[in-house]
């Protein structure tokens, strides 16, 4: 008969979990993971159905595919930080997938819990987010950059005291007659779908290259497309 543990996974407490496992096998597994952490990979984006589709949605689109392509498992609800997380292995390396569950300009409060209890550093950490300076079906990879006003990735600075970390920069630019504020509340029209899958998929591999082979050749390549 299965039933609910309350466990720790990579520091993170208050998952609540069948038990599939001994107890004592996950306290096992999850010291393992929490002091052997490779990649955190936060998606930004806002939580609730009205949101979905939508383009400040597009970075935690992103990671949610990514969790599909990489067979990760399956999300689970964290209390402290309040996000969902996923977790696994991408060839050798761990990995964890957050998705704050708080509004956009709340996301840092999710991602300092995530850091602190990983004890990972911050140039580890991946952001994926949209961008409304990048022309829709473009993206790019970047480190220490500024937030240049998108709300998310000023949350995120302002909790970690640093703008040192990885974001992925996906282009969501809508009419240029149009607020920032309101483009990005707007939904993808279904010929700026094809082109949003297609820079999602490519998110994805830039992800992975930067993960497997070096984050320089992932820039290398992602940047030039």
């Amino acid at each position: 008969m299965s039933h609910a543990k309350q466990i720790s996974i990579f520091g993170f407490y208050n998952f609540k979990t069948t038990a599939q496992k001994s107890f004592s096998e996950y306290i096992v597994q999850s010291i393992v993971y929490c002091f052997s952490m490779a990649w955190i990979i936060v998606g930004l984006g806002n939580p609730g159905y009205e949101y979905e589709g939508t383009r400040h949605n597009t970075g935690r689109m992103a990671v949610e595919y990514f969790a599909k392509t990489a067979k990760l498992s399956e999300w689970r609800e964290d209390a402290k930080s309040k996000s969902l997380v996923s977790r696994g292995l991408l060839g050798k390396t761990l990995i964890a997938l957050i998705l704050p569950n708080t509004f956009m300009n709340k996301s840092g409060a999710a991602v300092a819990v995530a850091m602190r209890a990983s004890k990972i550093k911050k140039d580890a950490l991946f952001v994926v987010h949209d961008d409304t300076d990048l022309p829709l079906g473009r993206g790019k990879l970047s480190y220490g950059r500024n937030s240049a006003g998108h709300k998310g990735v000023e949350s995120v600075m302002r909790a970690l005291k640093t703008k040192d970390f990885w974001r992925m920069r996906i282009g969501v630019a809508g009419p240029r007659d149009m607020p920032a504020e309101k483009i990005v509340l707007r939904a993808f029209t279904p010929n700026e779908k094809r082109a949003v899958k297609k820079i999602i998929t490519a998110s994805i591999e830039a992800l992975i290259t930067s993960i497997s082979e070096g984050t320089q050749t992932a820039m290398n390549i992602y940047n030039n497309t």
